[in-house]
Order: C-alpha cells, then structure tokens, then sequence
C-alpha cells in the first residue's frame, strides 16, 4: 500500500508522487472492496492525469480485470490510506474493461468510452474545461 505524510516535511496529500498511491486499496462510499489502484495514465498532450487503472475482480490477482475511472472520479482518503470511487460494485462490473495483457492502444478513445460510462463530459468537456491551470499542465 501508498503511504501518506498528512504533515510534515514530505510532499501530500495535496500534491503526491504517483509511486505513492499505486498499490493502494480502492473503496466506494459504502466501504466496498473495488479493487486496488495498479496504475495512474498520463495524457502527454497535457501533462494532465486521464485515469487511473483498477484491477478488480480476480482471486489472489489471478482473473483480474482492469478498469479506468477517470481520475477525478477518485477522491483521497487520507485518515484510512485508501482511495474513495463512489461507484457501486455492479456498476463497475459491467464498466469498460480490459485484460491485463492487453491494454487499450487507442488512449483517447477509451478515456472518450470511459468518461461517457461513467457519466462525465469528455476530456475537452470535463471539470478543467476552459481552465488555464499551468499546474497541471507540462511546460
């Protein structure tokens, strides 16, 4: 599991290596296993985080699938060293997913499918649309 400096001399949780969340528990609101974060996908367009890969479903990592959520669909939850999605156990089930050893090659069409499963405006139309926001941006 990601480790976590609430305060004190290190970066977080405003501003966190992506080393330090990968491998962490994955939770809905109700306090459901969804999985665990395996991965954090960069647009390099941008420089802007695009989503983040859930594995989900297997036993003892043998059957996972893996899911993209987009990335502020996910919320930190400091106090339990988790990460919070609300999204419910069967809606994720039967969201865009792919094997393990077959990642999706065109990244904009699937961030595009999986931003319209989930309900949000598309990457031009998402929450940062019209912001000029350098920090998140590459130089």
């Amino acid at each position: 599991m990601g480790s976590y400096v609430k305060h004190g001399t290190g970066p977080g949780p405003e501003v966190m290596g992506a080393s330090t969340l990968i491998g962490d528990k994955v939770v809905n609101s109700r306090g459901e296993d969804l999985g665990k974060l395996e991965e954090i996908m960069i647009d390099m367009n941008t420089g802007r985080v695009r989503y983040g890969v859930l594995s989900f479903g297997g036993i003892l990592g043998f059957g996972d699938k893996l899911f993209g959520i987009p990335f502020d669909q996910l919320e930190l939850d400091t106090e339990n060293k988790r990460i919070v999605c609300d999204i419910e156990r069967d809606k994720l089930e039967r969201a865009p997913g792919f094997d393990k050893h077959d990642w999706p090659t065109r990244s904009r069409e699937f961030s595009q499918e999986i931003d319209s499963y989930y309900g949000v405006t598309g990457w031009e139309g998402s929450r940062l649309e019209g912001r000029e926001d350098t920090e998140t941006r590459l130089p």
